[in-house]
């Protein structure tokens, strides 16, 4: 089943090189065994993702009318995302990613351009006509449209990536907005079964939270009590993690509007970045919901689903 998707986010040009550790020992030069340029960032990778599972998807961005912004234009279009709401800015967003043997990465993402864009509020609302969900990532021109989705009575899904606080006076906005709300692990500062509970006790406008833990998968919680757990397995292995919060995000709510199953959505989602990440520049990696069905059938994910309202009288520290 395909759904009509509305994505607010950058499209940034990327370069992606290996480093062999962190935290990088200084050298005067370097020579990389491989280097890769290509269209990162959250808008367009997310987008790529939902409209390679066969969804509908318009996406609103703002690109540069320099050198970065004609190859990332170029990218766009080859996949179907150059349409009118991707607006021309003052220059294009950039960023670099150093990926180590492992497969951890840290991003380096240049936004100074974009963030000082107004988006242009008429054409969202254009691009935002018949969809099914909005989803506004936390990139500075954003936050203006999150009262537009409300007022067009659009669900709003949200991935804020790393928090640590539900407090936390950049991404607030985001959280009173969500409807479907995404994060990493990384900096909570309790257990992801915990920060599920408090996040709805704090926001009650939010129908599901969900957490990215790595290498452990992923747990999401509804409102109504339920909480499902899906463990990671990788089917190529760890190659670079770029980008597999975003793909676990997508691919979840690509399943989840077709099915509405948590726990069927949330185990595609784990395998679906799974797969991504065994490639040296996982944003270009791509699935087919035909392709990711099979991969299911081929690697079956591990879920559990339990209760996450029960016995969480105190803070349990992180895992």
């Amino acid at each position: 089943m395909s759904s009509r998707i509305v994505v607010v986010g950058v499209a940034s040009l990327y370069l992606t090189m290996p480093v062999e550790r962190f935290p990088i020992p200084y050298a005067p030069t370097r020579q990389p065994q491989w280097a890769h340029v290509g269209v990162g960032g959250i808008g367009s990778h997310v987008a790529r993702v939902l409209g390679a599972l066969g969804d509908q998807v318009s996406l609103c961005s703002v690109v540069g009318d320099d050198l970065a912004g004609v190859a990332i234009r170029r990218e766009l279009a080859r996949h179907g995302l150059d349409g009118p709401a991707v607006v021309t800015g003052p220059s294009s967003s950039m960023g670099l990613v150093l990926v180590d043997s492992s497969g951890k990465r840290a991003g380096h993402p240049f936004l100074r351009a974009v963030d000082a864009v107004e988006y242009p509020p008429d054409v969202f609302d254009r691009a935002a006509q018949g969809a099914d969900m909005a989803v506004i990532t936390n990139t500075v021109f954003a936050r203006a449209l999150l009262p537009r989705a409300k007022r067009l009575n659009l669900p709003v899904a949200v991935d804020v990536h790393l928090i640590g606080s539900l407090d936390d006076p950049y991404d607030r906005p985001w959280l009173e907005a969500a409807d479907v709300l995404f994060c990493s692990h990384e900096s909570l500062p309790c257990s992801p079964r915990n920060w599920i509970g408090r996040v709805f006790a704090r926001y009650q406008g939010c129908t599901i939270v969900a957490v990215g833990r790595g290498a452990h998968g992923s747990m999401l919680g509804l409102r109504d009590g339920t909480l499902v757990e899906a463990r990671a397995a990788p089917p190529r292995g760890v190659v670079n993690t770029t980008g597999a919060g975003d793909a676990l995000f997508a691919s979840f709510l690509h399943g989840w509007l077709a099915t509405g199953n948590a726990a069927q959505s949330l185990a595609q989602a784990v395998l679906f970045a799974g797969w991504k990440i065994g490639e040296a520049s996982p944003v270009e990696a791509t699935l087919t919901a035909a392709q990711l069905e099979q991969l299911r059938a081929d690697h079956p994910v591990q879920v559990s689903v339990s209760r996450w309202d029960r016995g969480r009288g105190r803070c349990e520290p992180a895992a």
